[in-house]
């Protein structure tokens, strides 16, 4: 594109955090034994106890930083053609959307929900892994690839099996769980109907659960693919 984000601008710092990077190291240096959590706890509490006049003197100094940074942010703008504003606001919405994912995980690791069920090539790996050959993770993955392409239906059935074990205790799961949402009024992390699996007959699953398989050893092919070149 010619010019990058990173040539944007940086926004000036607040005056807590003004007062947090001057001090950062006079406090490190009185209170080696702490951890960074403890320490910036500890300059929080300065920051909190400090007169008001000194907060003024950092509040200040943000006041014309913000100045100078509108400035340079204006005549960054006005070197921009149209194609880079544009290219710029997808990578800005890209950014924010992956932001938005993280914590949108995030909370639902908090919240507890249960862990999506494994396939059987997924089970036959986490079972095999650490007795696999190969140095880096890359290689033990193509290592127990092969292996599973090469065990028979019969072989692989216990891990099919698991497989189908698991997909029940996840629904049992889910269905505690959503409960439990519908009680804090978080009607929002419900699935719908449509994203409920069906009811399948034994023939019908067992043929899901193949392509699944299936998918899933396309997925660690195209993987390794990508990881070689």
């Amino acid at each position: 594109r010619g010019i990058s984000s990173d040539e944007r601008p940086k926004r000036p710092l607040t005056a807590y955090f003004r007062f947090l990077k001057e001090n950062h190291s006079a406090f490190r240096q009185k209170n080696p034994e702490m951890s960074n959590m403890e320490l910036v706890k500890k300059i929080a509490g300065a920051w909190k106890e400090l007169p008001a006049s000194q907060k003024q003197v950092y509040e200040e100094a943000r006041k014309t930083d913000w100045q100078r940074y509108e400035e340079q942010l204006a005549a960054y703008k006005a070197q921009l053609t149209p194609t880079q504003v544009a290219a710029m606001k997808e990578e800005r919405r890209k950014r924010l959307a992956k932001r938005r994912s993280f914590k949108a995980k995030r909370e639902l690791t908090v919240l507890g929900k249960p862990k999506r069920p494994r396939s059987g090539f997924n089970i036959f790996v986490s079972e095999n892994f650490q007795e696999s050959e190969g140095i880096s993770p890359v290689a033990k993955l193509k290592q127990l690839f092969d292996a599973w392409r090469k065990l028979s239906s019969s072989q692989k059935q216990p891990y099919l099996q698991l497989a189908e074990d698991d997909k029940v205790r996840y629904e049992n799961e889910m269905k505690s769980w959503e409960a439990k949402m519908v009680e804090l009024g978080r009607e929002d992390l419900i699935r719908s109907r449509k994203q409920r699996p069906k009811q399948k007959n034994a023939e019908t699953a067992k043929k899901a659960e193949t392509a699944k398989a299936s998918s899933h050893e396309n997925k660690a092919k195209l993987k390794l693919k990508k990881s070689e070149e």
